[in-house]
């Protein structure tokens, strides 16, 4: 019976602390989280098939490492040198051998058709509702809506003292690109001076924007809200200093959105928060 102490508290107070801090790891959608364990949340047809196949392959690599481990722990224990005084002379076993050419190539066939589908549907977009084009720049992004005459958003990270409560340090920037939600979006990548890559983890896009060449990538988000990515591309001396902000909302709320940004970006910005405080309001009045 396990006696009850100043050590058996001590244990409980760590595994409770870890639990605790355990639940924020695995949380995080459209953002890190701290400690966080594993990918961010999907919010895109795309994303939830790479959560599948990565929960697919964890679940192969476990099999394999335990397998492995026990036969590590057999060798040692089946062949240690007190129980075989006098080795063994066998060098060839033509089963084993076959057995370990075949499984591991049926292994990998296993692996490759729901990879090649991921691959498929990542390459082939459905047909597009929306397209916009992204720039990478020396150290940040433009946002180009062509059927919106042009319209660009230049995306500048805030510094410390600019940021409002609830943004995320090193992540909000002073313009957020807008999109609607449910819609499939285009997105042309490219860039001005270096290598840059456009990444949104919660969307699971992730494309090298490159100069003279226009990369192409697709999401439709699932669900409304701000979700946020970096430049994961080496590309200068402000890399670290360089995200990205989708905010994800209703048709209605983009269309006006949109029909205030050609004139007048505060104006648009204002279209948001009138949105963002509706929508508050509806879900504290239910």
């Amino acid at each position: 019976m396990l006696r009850t102490g100043r050590p058996t508290t001590i244990l409980a107070a760590a595994l409770a602390a870890t639990i605790a801090a355990a639940a924020p790891a695995l949380a995080g959608t459209g953002q890190p989280s701290p400690w966080q364990l594993g990918l961010q949340g999907a919010v895109t047809p795309i994303f939830h098939q790479a959560h599948s196949f990565h929960a697919f392959l964890l679940a192969i690599i476990t099999v394999i490492v335990l397998f492995v481990l026990a036969l590590l722990v057999y060798c040692v224990v089946r062949f240690r040198e007190e129980k075989n005084p006098v080795p063994s002379k066998t060098t060839h076993h033509t089963l084993l051998e076959v057995a370990w050419t075949i499984i591991p190539v049926l292994i990998l066939v296993v692996i490759a058709i729901p990879s090649f589908r991921l691959l498929y549907a990542q390459y082939s977009p459905p047909p597009a509702d929306l397209t916009i084009k992204v720039v990478g720049r020396q150290w940040n992004w433009d946002v180009v809506y062509p059927d919106a005459n042009e319209l660009t958003l230049t995306q500048i990270m805030l510094e410390p003292e600019e940021l409002q409560p609830g943004q995320p340090r090193l992540l909000a920037v002073d313009n957020n690109a807008v999109v609607p939600v449910n819609k499939v979006v285009r997105v042309h990548v490219t860039s001005d001076d270096v290598i840059h890559s456009f990444a949104m983890p919660s969307f699971g896009v992730k494309v090298d924007a490159v100069p003279g060449r226009l990369n192409e990538t697709w999401f439709k988000a699932e669900k409304e809200g701000i979700y946020y990515g970096q430049c994961s591309e080496l590309c200068g001396l402000a890399h670290a200093f360089m995200p990205i902000a989708i905010q994800v909302v209703s048709e209605d709320t983009y269309n006006k959105w949109l029909e205030a940004a050609k004139t007048d970006l505060e104006a648009a910005k204002k279209v948001l928060q009138q949105a963002s405080v509706s929508s508050l309001t509806s879900v504290a009045s239910r």
